[in-house]
């Protein structure tokens, strides 16, 4: 029988750059593993590891808020500047924040808590010290003036408010009238600091020994 005749040779195609044009969007120096198109564009539900979860970009926007309010005052605490700071749109900002009022509650909400975590820091360091909890409200108030003006200006939430006040009763016996007007005290004191309603030269440190000491002589047996 005749030999078969051999196969014809199929020569494979040399390789081929691939164009700039027919790479990822994301323009890889290397061809890229087929993926979805909107990958690059972050709309396939992929995080970008720089986007924080969802569950954060609450407290990141009171971060923000708080930012520009005490670096540049309360006029710079605009909706429009918040999301710019944040790096989010106004739609965006508005899902979390239906409005400034809102943004501001929070922000009065954060000032409470601090202002209460500085009053049973001083009173587990002095239990049962009027005046350690008054230099403690002072000095925190002191340190955030456009906060505590915020803060104080409008109505408080009770939650928050009464744990603010409690050291406060317990320095003074448990008294609520001395300690409403232990706070009215301390209250108006940094209000008017704040403002500059001091007199030129008046020692505003002994008037605040003053009125502490009157405090805390009324609770001694």
């Amino acid at each position: 029988m005749p030999a078969a005749p051999p196969l014809p040779v199929r020569r494979l195609p040399a390789s081929r750059t691939i164009a700039p044009s027919a790479r990822c969007p994301c323009a890889a120096p290397a061809p890229c593993v087929p993926v979805p198109r909107t990958s690059c564009e972050g709309r396939t539900g992929v995080t970008d590891p720089a986007d924080p979860p969802a569950t954060d970009r609450p407290g990141q926007i009171v971060t923000a808020a708080r930012t520009l309010l005490e670096q540049e005052g309360p006029e710079a605490l605009t909706m429009r500047r918040l999301a710019a700071r944040v790096g989010i749109t106004a739609p965006s900002l508005y899902k979390h924040f239906p409005d400034k009022s809102s943004v501001v509650n929070a922000l009065a909400g954060v000032m409470l808590r601090e202002t209460a975590e500085a009053l049973e820091s001083a009173e587990s360091t002095a239990p049962g010290s009027f005046p350690a909890l008054a230099t403690a409200y002072r000095t925190h108030a002191l340190a955030h003036p456009h906060l505590y003006r915020l803060t104080t200006g409008r109505p408080l939430p009770p939650d928050l408010e009464e744990r603010a006040v409690a050291p406060l009763f317990r320095a003074l016996a448990d008294d609520a009238d001395r300690a409403r007007a232990a706070w009215a005290f301390a209250h108006g004191m940094v209000t008017m600091e704040l403002n500059g309603r001091f007199p030129a030269g008046a020692d505003v440190a002994a008037a605040w020994t003053a009125g502490i000491t009157a405090f805390a002589a009324s609770v001694r047996p």
